[in-house]
């Protein structure tokens, strides 16, 4: 697993995709719709939110492919954990009237980093049941990490508050993994989250 942070690190370096914003709400029987504008979000906030929507879809997918891989039941549980992050996301899109980046299939991405992302996790996952319980954690340390950032990168209190709810989950997977890794007698230590937050997470 000693290529995994190299990778993770290049991967996060690439720059967001740029996503076109939604038309302008028009006007409904004589009134402006209440419909929310793009133009309430700066493009750092834009790029976020469609990142998350993705980058949640990555862990999702991983996880479904591991459990098809491992046949365990914490793949599946949090791949609907994930979905239920994906879904939270949507919501937000929906509501600033962006353009969902999301694509149906397993595996595929509109963003061509999270695709290669994707690619590697399964690849590393799909070695040892040890080494797909690594894939998890840092999924979740990496995930953390970027939702921290995206809680400080906006002033929108409903993103804030969503993005605070996905934290608190991905605490949770995060504390699974980990948790799991340790019956195995394997340490997991954190590739993107300080070790101080890392331990505060563990003995919540």
């Amino acid at each position: 697993m000693n290529t995994m942070p190299k990778i993770f690190a290049y991967l996060l370096t690439v720059t967001l995709a740029v996503v076109m914003p939604a038309m302008a709400a028009g006007k409904t029987n004589g009134r402006q719709s209440t419909s929310v504008s793009t133009t309430s979000l700066s493009k750092l906030e834009k790029d976020t939110l469609l990142w998350m929507r993705e980058e949640e879809k990555v862990a999702r997918d991983v996880y479904s492919t591991l459990y098809g891989v491992w046949n365990q039941s914490v793949f599946s549980n949090i791949a609907s954990s994930e979905q239920n992050h994906m879904d939270a996301i949507l919501k937000k899109i929906e509501k600033y009237r962006l353009e969902d980046p999301a694509l149906a299939s397993i595996g595929e991405f509109s963003n061509d980093a999270l695709r290669t992302l994707f690619d590697n996790l399964v690849s590393e996952g799909r070695q040892s049941y040890v080494d797909a319980l690594i894939v998890g954690a840092t999924i979740e340390d990496m995930d953390i990490l970027d939702l921290m950032n995206a809680i400080e990168e906006t002033n929108e209190l409903d993103l804030k508050t969503t993005y605070q709810s996905l934290l608190e989950g991905s605490k949770n997977d995060l504390r699974a993994f980990v948790g799991l890794l340790r019956d195995q007698d394997i340490n997991y230590e954190p590739q993107y989250i300080t070790q101080e937050l890392f331990e505060a997470i563990l003995d919540l």
